[in-house]
């Protein structure tokens, strides 16, 4: 077990020191714990580092804002211990963590394994509506649904304290912690990058899965150049706890045959780990149409000096007031008003959205504000819902509102606030 300062994570080793290390990442809202079912096997040739999420399973609530700082808290966890070369598992958010790992830091991955796992989690508008239903709510309806995103129908019935423990697990977690792991995955997209992943890579997934399944497995596979696709039979996202023999056989043959070597001045290249095989085989590698376009990085004609406001205007615009809002904007614009589209997301949201002097949510209350005030009741549910995005209470907003009732009117406060309600009403309730 560990001690945790802010920049690092909460750990714990099993298995003999002296053995290559590979590395477990968890799912987000499970535990370490997650990965109980594969230790018995694996220390049998691993030295085992599981880690937790910040918040998650007692960790101390460091939040963090992006897939890559956490990877750069793994990775200083690691470096504190003297852990240069590993082998990776990740399982979800874990798996994100994973491709991190390959495209930024290849030199310390010597081979992965994806599971459950996706180049992009759906889309950002369905983990910011997650993260707007926990801040209003608490995560208790994200963990009493838990076990239908995770679990078979089957094995949740015939499984009951395996099903509770994974309420209890997201029940206990850090909502704060919760929240900003979702914003994380909302950001993270890296379609246009797997082509860069040079690790020897397994993608595992189960055939039920319906959060991340096997259409996204082969986006996996298509994109990465060493990649072996491995479906796992009636079992659903949380693979490794429903199916844990099929998974562990899976873990141990591809660690054992697909662990890249590393170079050293001493001695020369290393030799990989052998095993004998097991089952079940992995599927050898095939040609696999994409599902999702693999585009190449956006450029700008801006100078390097500055992005180009409308790229980062759009992106802000987005990441505000949503995709599905901003699409139908979009794609209502003809020839008469693209002008002011372009116009709109160039300089408010490009310029002052983008300026450094206040926050989000600051923002979000001077929108509100004004808007009230001009009356304008259509701009004032969509911004109602953006303010939520951007980490305001339906309590915060109501203050907001009341204090724009003795500037601005009652009557325009009186409908402002049947505005608000109902949007704040849709937003918050939880999706059963």
């Amino acid at each position: 077990m560990s001690e945790t300062p802010t920049n690092t994570l909460q750990y714990r080793f099993d298995g003999p020191e002296d053995a290559p290390v590979l590395i477990l990442g968890p799912s987000l809202g499970t535990t370490w714990h997650m990965w109980d079912r594969q230790i018995s096997e694996l220390i049998k040739q691993w030295r085992v580092f599981r880690y937790d999420l910040p918040g998650h399973g007692g960790a101390p609530a460091h939040p963090v804002g992006s897939v890559a700082e956490l990877t750069a808290r793994l990775l200083a966890t690691l470096d504190r211990l003297g852990v240069q070369r590993f082998g990776y598992a990740g399982c979800a958010f874990g798996g994100a963590v994973g491709m991190e790992l390959a495209l930024r830091h290849p030199e310390r991955l010597a081979s992965l394994a994806l599971i459950a796992a996706s180049p992009r989690f759906g889309t950002a508008d369905e983990f910011r509506q997650r993260g707007v239903i926990v801040r209003t709510n608490g995560l208790d309806p994200i963990a009493r649904t838990s076990p239908e995103r995770w679990f078979t129908a089957g094995f949740a019935a015939a499984q009951p304290a395996i099903t509770e423990w994974a309420v209890q697990m997201v029940r206990t977690t850090d909502p704060g912690c919760y929240i900003a792991a979702c914003e994380a995955l909302a950001a993270f997209d890296v379609r246009a990058e797997l082509g860069r992943i040079g690790v020897p890579t397994l993608v595992l997934v189960g055939s039920e899965d319906q959060v991340t399944g096997p259409a996204e497995a082969r986006t996996l596979v298509a994109g990465i150049p060493d990649a072996r696709l491995a479906v796992v039979p009636g079992a659903s996202h949380l693979v490794p706890v429903e199916q844990p023999a099929a998974v562990t056989d899976l873990l141990v043959h591809h660690f054992s045959t697909a662990w890249q070597p590393a170079f050293d001045a001493t001695t020369g290249q290393l030799t990989a780990i052998t095993a004998p095989p097991v089952k079940p085989a992995l599927a050898p590698p095939a040609p696999v149409a994409p599902v999702a376009e693999i585009a190449p990085p956006v450029m700008t004609s801006e100078s390097a000096d500055r992005a180009d406001p409308y790229e980062v205007g759009l992106k802000i615009r987005r990441e505000v007031l949503g995709d599905a809002h901003v699409d139908r904007v979009l794609s209502s614009a003809d020839d008469f008003s693209g002008d002011f589209q372009e116009f709109v997301t160039r300089y408010a949201w490009g310029e002052i959205w983008d300026r450094p002097g206040l926050d989000r949510r600051a923002r979000s209350c001077v929108t509100l504000t004004a808007l009230v005030a001009g009356g304008h009741l259509e701009e004032l549910a969509s911004h109602t819902r953006a303010a939520l995005r951007n980490g305001l209470t339906p309590a915060e907003i109501k203050e907001v509102l009341l204090q724009a009732s003795v500037y601005c009117g009652v009557p325009a406060a009186s409908s402002a606030f049947k505005v608000a309600q109902e949007v704040i009403r849709e937003e918050t309730t939880p999706q059963e």
